[in-house]
């Protein structure tokens, strides 16, 4: 199960926010995600703030965005996310 909610937390490819804000704008809204794991999250704006929704309809808001590493971008969100 702690592997399910940790990869839950992972996306493949480099999304940083602007990227993430680009596509909720393209999806009217709302930009759906696939997670390692095999789920699915949801990204939408509050204000200029990328909020991510879970499959069990939990919130929670990139609190620090945008943290380059060799292997992808990290956004520090302020909830743990669950999958279904």
């Amino acid at each position: 199960m702690l592997t399910k909610v940790l990869t839950y937390h992972v996306v493949s490819g480099k999304y940083d926010s602007k990227t993430l804000a680009r596509l909720i704008k393209k999806g009217r809204g709302k930009a759906r995600l696939k997670t390692v794991s095999g789920g699915t999250l949801t990204a939408m704006m509050d204000g200029s703030n990328i909020v991510l929704r879970d499959e069990k309809g939990g919130n929670s808001t990139v609190t620090v965005g945008d943290v380059y590493q060799s292997n992808g971008v990290i956004h520090v969100v302020n909830a743990v996310l669950m999958p279904n």
